[in-house]
């Protein structure tokens, strides 16, 4: 279990990932090798799962969000066809789900006409995907990975 100095650590490194480990010993009132052996330690038991860097999408033409329900010929999960999904470049998420769909997939392009290939040429190709249905989204307001974080 986490004690609240962890906690509060681990709040600080999802604010602002890169921030300096001294400003962190600093706000949480330790010394700076004590804060870096926990975050270490979190690192190694797999509580902190890496870092990265949050690209503005519109710089890269890829404004355009789609979410993407994909039926299969089969009930129940084919980790194959979740990793084909999984390896198309502009999929950032693939999720099995219970219900008549079997993965929800989310992918960020440029536009529909982009969508609609991808769409086309890399899911449907896929021999146990049956259908699919498309959602495009039109403005968003809240876009994390964070993890709420009690304490």
């Amino acid at each position: 279990m986490l004690d609240e100095i962890s906690l509060k650590i681990l709040k600080i490194l999802q604010e602002k990932a890169r921030i300096p480990n001294i400003e962190v010993a600093r706000q949480v009132e330790m010394a700076p090798s004590a804060v870096l052996e926990r975050i270490r330690k979190m690192e190694r038991q797999g509580i902190i799962d890496g870092y990265e860097v949050r690209l503005n999408p519109a710089r890269f033409d890829r404004r355009q969000i789609a979410f993407i329900e994909i039926r299969t010929r089969s009930v129940g999960d084919r980790p194959d066809t979740g990793q084909r999904l999984a390896a198309i470049a502009e999929v950032q998420e693939v999720h099995y789900v219970a219900g008549p769909d079997c993965y929800l997939v989310k992918l960020r392009v440029a536009d529909t006409s982009e969508l609609a290939a991808i769409v086309r040429e890399k899911i449907a190709v896929i021999n146990e995907v049956v259908s699919t249905r498309t959602t495009t989204v039109l403005q968003t307001y809240k876009e994390t990975a964070r993890i709420p974080i009690r304490g």
